[in-house]
Protein backbone atom coordinates (compact mmCIF):
# COMPACT_ATOMS: atom_id res chain seq x y z
CA UNK A 1 0.00 0.00 0.00
CA UNK A 2 3.00 1.96 0.33
CA UNK A 3 2.42 3.18 -3.29
CA UNK A 4 -1.30 4.77 -2.39
CA UNK A 5 -1.41 8.27 -1.60
CA UNK A 6 -4.31 8.77 0.82
CA UNK A 7 -5.82 6.95 4.24
CA UNK A 8 -8.87 6.12 3.38
CA UNK A 9 -10.37 9.03 4.92
CA UNK A 10 -12.90 11.99 3.99
CA UNK A 11 -9.92 14.01 4.37
CA UNK A 12 -7.54 12.10 3.36
CA UNK A 13 -9.12 9.82 0.29
CA UNK A 14 -7.20 7.45 -1.46
CA UNK A 15 -6.10 8.46 -4.84
CA UNK A 16 -6.89 5.22 -6.99
CA UNK A 17 -6.57 5.11 -10.92
CA UNK A 18 -8.75 2.83 -12.57
CA UNK A 19 -7.37 -0.98 -13.87
CA UNK A 20 -6.64 0.48 -17.36
CA UNK A 21 -4.88 3.19 -15.93
CA UNK A 22 -7.19 5.21 -17.61
CA UNK A 23 -9.16 7.49 -15.30
CA UNK A 24 -7.86 9.08 -11.75
CA UNK A 25 -10.35 8.67 -8.91
CA UNK A 26 -10.84 8.74 -4.46
CA UNK A 27 -12.40 6.63 -2.54
CA UNK A 28 -13.08 6.82 1.01
CA UNK A 29 -14.30 4.76 3.78
CA UNK A 30 -17.55 6.51 5.72
CA UNK A 31 -18.83 4.44 8.33
CA UNK A 32 -21.10 7.25 9.78
CA UNK A 33 -23.97 6.47 6.71
CA UNK A 34 -26.64 3.59 6.80
CA UNK A 35 -25.45 1.46 6.00
CA UNK A 36 -21.83 2.37 5.86
CA UNK A 37 -20.48 3.16 2.24
CA UNK A 38 -17.10 2.87 0.37
CA UNK A 39 -17.98 6.00 -1.11
CA UNK A 40 -16.50 6.86 -4.70
CA UNK A 41 -15.70 10.00 -6.43
CA UNK A 42 -14.76 9.74 -10.08
CA UNK A 43 -14.78 13.62 -11.26
CA UNK A 44 -18.18 15.46 -10.41
CA UNK A 45 -20.04 11.50 -10.06
CA UNK A 46 -20.43 10.02 -6.87
CA UNK A 47 -20.48 6.99 -6.37
CA UNK A 48 -21.29 4.62 -3.25
CA UNK A 49 -21.04 1.19 -2.32
CA UNK A 50 -21.51 -1.20 0.81
CA UNK A 51 -18.92 -0.53 2.72
CA UNK A 52 -18.79 -4.32 3.32
CA UNK A 53 -18.11 -4.81 0.25
CA UNK A 54 -14.34 -4.76 0.41
CA UNK A 55 -14.68 -7.63 2.94
CA UNK A 56 -17.11 -10.26 1.09
CA UNK A 57 -15.05 -9.64 -2.46
CA UNK A 58 -12.19 -10.70 -0.46
CA UNK A 59 -13.98 -13.46 1.00
CA UNK A 60 -15.37 -14.59 -2.29
CA UNK A 61 -12.39 -14.34 -4.26
CA UNK A 62 -10.57 -16.87 -1.83
CA UNK A 63 -13.14 -19.14 -2.19
CA UNK A 64 -12.72 -18.66 -6.04
CA UNK A 65 -9.14 -19.54 -5.61
CA UNK A 66 -7.88 -17.78 -8.70
CA UNK A 67 -8.14 -15.05 -11.20
CA UNK A 68 -11.62 -13.62 -12.02
CA UNK A 69 -12.43 -11.42 -14.84
CA UNK A 70 -13.76 -7.66 -13.37
CA UNK A 71 -16.42 -7.42 -16.45
CA UNK A 72 -16.76 -3.71 -15.67
CA UNK A 73 -20.24 -2.26 -16.58
CA UNK A 74 -22.82 0.38 -15.96
CA UNK A 75 -26.39 -0.38 -14.09
CA UNK A 76 -28.24 -0.70 -17.04
CA UNK A 77 -26.07 -3.10 -18.73
CA UNK A 78 -26.33 -6.98 -17.70
CA UNK A 79 -23.00 -7.66 -16.85
CA UNK A 80 -21.29 -10.83 -18.22
CA UNK A 81 -21.56 -14.09 -15.92
CA UNK A 82 -18.75 -15.13 -14.02
CA UNK A 83 -17.18 -11.85 -13.34
CA UNK A 84 -16.48 -9.60 -10.32
CA UNK A 85 -18.93 -7.08 -11.80
CA UNK A 86 -21.95 -9.59 -11.64
CA UNK A 87 -21.16 -10.97 -8.47
CA UNK A 88 -21.76 -7.40 -7.05
CA UNK A 89 -25.07 -7.51 -8.32
CA UNK A 90 -26.42 -10.94 -7.75
CA UNK A 91 -28.99 -12.66 -5.54
CA UNK A 92 -26.14 -14.93 -4.18
CA UNK A 93 -24.21 -12.51 -2.98
CA UNK A 94 -24.00 -11.82 0.70
CA UNK A 95 -26.03 -8.40 0.45
CA UNK A 96 -28.58 -10.30 -2.00
CA UNK A 97 -28.28 -7.99 -4.89
CA UNK A 98 -26.11 -5.11 -5.63
CA UNK A 99 -23.85 -3.54 -3.64
CA UNK A 100 -24.49 0.02 -5.24
CA UNK A 101 -26.33 1.77 -3.09
CA UNK A 102 -28.33 4.67 -5.55
CA UNK A 103 -29.98 3.56 -7.94
CA UNK A 104 -28.95 4.93 -11.45
CA UNK A 105 -25.20 4.29 -9.82
CA UNK A 106 -25.00 1.10 -8.71
CA UNK A 107 -22.84 -0.14 -11.77
CA UNK A 108 -19.33 -0.39 -12.40
CA UNK A 109 -18.38 -2.34 -9.21
CA UNK A 110 -15.77 -4.53 -11.08
CA UNK A 111 -13.97 -0.94 -12.35
CA UNK A 112 -14.05 0.93 -8.74
CA UNK A 113 -13.74 -1.61 -5.67
CA UNK A 114 -10.79 -3.96 -7.08
CA UNK A 115 -8.06 -1.47 -6.57
CA UNK A 116 -9.51 -0.39 -3.65
CA UNK A 117 -8.59 -4.32 -2.41
CA UNK A 118 -5.14 -3.56 -4.12
CA UNK A 119 -4.57 -0.39 -2.45
CA UNK A 120 -5.01 -2.40 1.21
CA UNK A 121 -3.18 -5.21 0.07
CA UNK A 122 -6.35 -7.80 -0.28
CA UNK A 123 -5.50 -8.65 -3.86
CA UNK A 124 -4.07 -8.67 -7.04
CA UNK A 125 -5.35 -6.85 -10.08
CA UNK A 126 -4.07 -6.87 -13.35
CA UNK A 127 -3.52 -3.56 -15.08
CA UNK A 128 -4.22 -4.01 -19.35
CA UNK A 129 -6.17 -1.94 -21.39
CA UNK A 130 -9.08 -4.13 -21.13
CA UNK A 131 -9.75 -7.81 -20.10
CA UNK A 132 -8.71 -7.18 -16.43
CA UNK A 133 -8.70 -9.87 -13.61
CA UNK A 134 -8.36 -9.95 -10.28
CA UNK A 135 -7.34 -12.32 -7.77
CA UNK A 136 -7.24 -12.58 -3.36
CA UNK A 137 -3.79 -12.23 -1.87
Amino acid sequence: MASVKGKGTKESPWQLTTPPGTSAYEAHRDEATDPPALVVQVGKTQLRYHLRAIDDLQAMLKKHGDWMPLGSADEQKAAAEGTVEAWGRSEKNPVKGWYGIKKGLRGRFGMYVPPVLEALGLAEVEHNAKNNRMRAK
